[in-house]
């Protein structure tokens, strides 16, 4: 009887590593900027982590877990000469100048790696589930160029990724779980195929409230964005707002950490010290063409589920500021995203910032 053959571990491309490697390494770089300049609007980083478990009991499905480590320049003079940006960014920002806002005010640069996991409601079934999404993981880069003219914003993130088993949500997902004594999910031999990611998503936001009161005390703002993406990972058009209340307010562009320009990346007028608080209740309705965690690989045939076209949340949360870290803290609540799905989603997110 010949031997049974042996499953092979999912390879990661060159291009996933470089996107892991790569990019961190040059955004921390010691660029040579002066230390006025850092001292005005020193560089930041921020980590989140995003996991549906901090929802309430019997929320591990749906958007099941997220990372993201994010790296936040200084305000820039410019994007391909600006000695704040490290060598290798600037050399890619001369190739990507359609992307660029132009002159503005104030404006930096970000840049993020991610990883996100997708699972349907049952992990005890290894079958595929075919009134369930599909298992799917997602490995992303992005570069974002934000510009602010007052009290207005604009950002765009150019994304490159791959979705599949490329992306190591098995391997992941099985390791934490693992970590915590939670139930392994057996799918995951169903999930899609591996699949190069691009996109573009731009925003722009606009500020109302009293900023010269909310630097010195007591204080409230909103936040109204709209914007879009497109490609093959989403495409879709949204539209939303977001209020804040509490004792000297920051004066950037929303705690909302799963939109562009959230959580200390959009340029800042100014430096608050010492201890600040607030509070933020937050919405987004999107217009969704193509979910590709839902309609499945785009080249391939694959599991898929039909998506609904419109789809929204509503999320509040807490955030604390003390010198150079701030630590936010939300909770999301979602529409059903397509046809037949049992529970709306709910998850939570956890966000650790530094100046540097």
């Amino acid at each position: 009887m010949p031997a049974p053959a042996r499953t092979r571990p999912p390879r990661v491309p060159t291009a996933a590593l470089l996107l892991v490697f790569l990019f961190p390494a040059a955004a921390i770089a010691a660029p040579q900027c002066s230390s006025s300049r850092l001292s005005e609007t020193p560089p930041a980083v921020n980590f989140r982590v995003d996991n549906d478990l901090f929802g309430g009991e019997n929320q591990d499905q749906g958007y099941t877990n997220g990372a993201v480590i994010t790296l936040v320049s200084p305000n820039l003079a410019d994007y391909t000469d600006d000695p704040c940006l490290p060598r290798p960014a600037r050399w890619i920002n001369r190739y990507l100048e359609r992307l660029h806002p132009g002159r503005f005010e104030q404006q930096n640069m970000v840049f993020s790696i991610s990883q996100s996991l997708y699972t349907p409601t049952d992990y005890s079934r290894a079958d595929l589930i075919p009134d369930d999404r599909p298992y799917a993981a997602i490995l992303m880069a992005s570069f974002g160029y934000n510009a602010r003219s007052g009290d207005s914003l604009r950002t765009t993130q150019l994304q490159l990724g791959v979705i599949g088993p490329a992306a190591l949500g098995k391997q992941v997902q099985r390791a934490v779980h693992h970590v915590f004594d939670g139930e392994d999910f057996r799918g995951w031999d169903n999930q899609l195929h591996n699949e190069p990611l691009l996109g573009i998503v731009h925003e722009r936001m606009h500020r109302w409230g009293d900023s010269e009161g909310n630097a010195g005390g007591w204080g409230w703002d909103a936040i109204a964005h709209y914007g879009g993406a497109l490609g093959n990972r989403a495409t879709y058009v949204n539209t939303g707002l977001e209020l804040r209340w509490g004792w000297r307010l920051p004066d950037d562009f929303g705690s909302t950490p799963l939109r562009p320009a959230g959580e200390n990346t959009a340029p800042a007028r100014e430096r608050l010290s010492g201890w600040s608080w607030h509070v933020f209740a937050t919405s987004d309705v999107r217009a969704v063409a193509r979910d590709i965690t839902l309609d499945g690989n785009t080249f391939r045939s694959s599991h898929s589920v039909d998506k609904r076209p419109l789809v929204g949340e509503v999320g509040y949360g807490m955030a604390v500021t003390h010198g150079r870290w701030k630590f936010a803290l939300a909770r999301y609540h979602g529409a059903r995203e397509f046809e037949g799905q049992k529970e709306r989603p709910v998850f939570g997110s956890f966000t650790i910032s530094r100046m540097l």
